[in-house]
């Protein structure tokens, strides 16, 4: 997600900078159009998911947001290899949000402990009120029933919310789904059962697969302030959720290392 300055701007509708001064980029290629995950069955132990949205200028971002620019710059035919320019903010498609990110002072992605980008996976499937609600969150309750089922959350687990949201990416408005005062609606974690995560079950981080670890709608960023403000990461936007285990897998996030950075885009992996 961006800072509440940039959704304000985005719902005032005051211009945001285009991005060939974002960027210095000009003659965007369009590329095919994001289409649908087809199914996937569970995959076998030992297998490695890939929990990574691939980045398109087509994928949803968060109001007020540019899309990823991707831009020739080498080709083949002349000088013998290709090249890329690529130009995103930094909380684009599948993305780490370091500390920084929402508390002044906070840890910036190179600081990150990298013993903390592995982790035992923990998912927790909400999809059933999702689907009736567009701001279901993960309670405290949704915690409990999750344990009793399948016992205690590792230590120095990552835990991620399966939501179904991934369904709607083929069409960024149904993923973004704002009201008409410009308000996204998507599930995400509430404040208090990020808080509890972090103070009774020692994760390292959390994700959802929608654009924010707070229900869209929340104007207190509660889930972001508890995990971000205790020094661990969130990563928004991942993929493929459905098709790894509750538990029992282990997760490899490939966080960006870049000074001073507030996230960005990470290939996230789940081992089955």
């Amino acid at each position: 997600m961006c800072s509440p300055e940039i959704v304000r701007r985005a719902r005032d509708g005051v211009p945001q900078p285009s991005r060939r001064a974002l960027f210095g980029l000009a003659g965007i290629t369009a590329l095919a159009a994001v289409s649908p995950a087809p199914a996937l069955a569970a995959p076998r132990p030992g297998a490695v998911v890939d929990l990574t949205h691939t980045l398109t200028p087509q994928l949803p971002v968060w109001p007020g947001n540019p899309p990823i620019a991707m831009v020739p710059v080498a080709w083949h035919a002349s000088g013998g290899f290709g090249q890329l320019a690529l130009g995103y903010w930094e909380h684009t498609g599948t993305h780490l949000d370091a500390p920084a990110h929402r508390i002044p002072g906070g840890a910036t992605t190179e600081a990150l402990a990298v013993e903390d980008l592995l982790a035992p996976l923990v998912v927790i499937d909400i999809s059933a009120k999702a689907a009736v609600d567009a701001d279901a969150v993960v309670t405290v309750a949704d915690l409990d029933r999750w344990r009793a089922r399948h016992g205690e959350i590792p230590e120095r687990a990552f835990v991620a919310m399966y939501s179904g949201w991934e369904r709607r990416i083929a069409e960024p408005s149904t993923f973004l789904n704002l009201d008409p005062q410009g308000r996204p609606h998507a599930p995400g974690f509430s404040g208090e059962a990020a808080e509890y995560l972090v103070a009774q079950c020692g994760i390292v981080g959390v994700g959802v697969d929608t654009l924010s670890l707070d229900c869209g709608a929340d104007p207190d960023y509660g889930a972001h302030t508890a995990v971000l403000g205790a020094g661990r990461y969130g990563v928004e936007m991942l993929a493929n959720l459905a098709t790894v285990p509750p538990i029992g897998a282990r997760v490899v996030v490939g966080a960006p290392k870049h000074a001073g950075g507030t996230g960005g885009p990470c290939r996230v992996l789940a081992l089955t």
